[in-house]
């Protein structure tokens, strides 16, 4: 039964490093940094199950609640950069450069 969760972990992580590789869209790229760490919580939880200590579990949990800070400081980059140059397509992001 674990090895199910395993497979749907890197499943899931697999969905999200092919959306990281080849969105171009800002918010597209966020969801799919999302996919990747919901994935390596559910690993963390299934080994944590595995091996009967809630080491994984807490681990998990304080994961979780540091990325909902992570996505609220994405979104809200995502947005600055929106009313500044109308466009979210990753490729157009280089104000940053020199």
């Amino acid at each position: 039964m674990l090895t199910h969760y395993l497979v749907l972990a890197f499943l899931l992580f697999s969905i999200g490093a092919f959306g990281v590789l080849t969105r171009r869209n800002a918010i597209a790229i966020l969801m799919a940094i999302e996919l990747m760490l919901n994935a390596s919580n559910i690993a963390l939880v299934t080994f944590s199950r595995l091996h009967g200590n809630l080491g994984g579990q807490l681990f998990a949990f304080f994961t979780i609640t540091i990325t909902v800070a992570e996505v609220a400081v994405g979104l809200a980059i995502v947005v600055l950069i929106y009313r500044l140059r109308k466009t979210v397509n990753a490729d157009e992001m280089d104000f940053l450069k020199g």
